[in-house]
């Protein structure tokens, strides 16, 4: 298993990132709302939250709130990129000898440590979502565009053909570890890193053989994009000689 220095603090002493500091008021509405959506979160099963709760907590009119936000759903996304700066905007110097599994798996502890503090909101959150499957396909699109980031991050490449089956393959593992961490109250999340370090396992094994499949069947991607490109006739031929076979 890959092994962490520390991250006790990763934001080096500053506000965690899902709880802004509360000797300083946030900076702008959005951010009003996106803590008093995680607060009410925390109290009481996300499903039953009216705007107007997140609206009032906020200290907004539901007009500002529509002008920020036009629904729950889009302030998840509000929080995802608050999450997703957290990470990105401390980039991590690696070692040149550190394996892309192990750069990986620091990137993705550290995405956990930012939500903390957020836990409590999260498991209420994550409950809702089981239940609204449209959320859920929200929810999946917002990790995916995440783990983008997270693999640039961890300076691996998420583009080429086989970039979307990539990323949505480790979404899903993400969302998979994230139910073990939403339960782990250890000290030191020695069950979400024993998580992450198999499913980072199970994913490396699956992309390399996605990798060879591709490789090998390059010649018939070749063969037929020639076929495609080829005149008219040369296709009606090809037709001919197949069905006299």
């Amino acid at each position: 298993m890959a092994q962490r220095e520390t991250h006790d603090d990763p934001h080096g002493g500053r506000p965690h990132a899902g709880k802004p500091d509360p000797g300083k008021p946030p900076a702008d509405k959005r951010d009003r709302i996106v803590d008093a959506s995680l607060a009410l979160a925390a109290e009481r099963p996300f499903g039953e939250i009216a705007l107007r709760d997140i609206a009032e907590r906020a200290g907004v009119t539901l007009g500002d709130f529509r002008d920020a936000f036009p629904s729950k759903g889009a302030v998840l996304a509000g929080y995802v990129r608050r999450i997703d700066h957290a990470v990105l905007d401390a980039p991590v110097a690696f070692r040149d000898d550190e394996a892309p599994r192990d750069r990986l798996f620091d990137v993705l502890m550290r995405r956990f440590d930012a939500m903390a503090a957020d836990k409590a909101a999260l498991r209420s959150i994550f409950a809702w979502a089981r239940q609204e499957p449209l959320a859920a396909a929200e929810l999946n699109r917002l990790a995916v565009n995440s783990m983008r980031f997270m693999l640039e991050a961890a300076g691996l490449d998420s583009e080429g053909p086989l970039g979307a089956v990539k990323l949505q393959g480790l979404a899903l593992s993400y969302a998979n570890v994230m139910r073990t961490w939403l339960d782990d109250e250890g000290a030191d999340h020695s069950r979400t890193m024993a998580a992450l370090d198999q499913a980072l396992a199970r994913g490396e094994t699956a992309v390399a053989r996605l990798d060879d499949a591709w490789r090998l069947s390059a010649p018939l991607r070749a063969f037929g994009k020639a076929l495609l490109d080829a005149p008219r006739g040369f296709r009606e031929r090809a037709r001919d000689r197949a069905d006299a076979g």
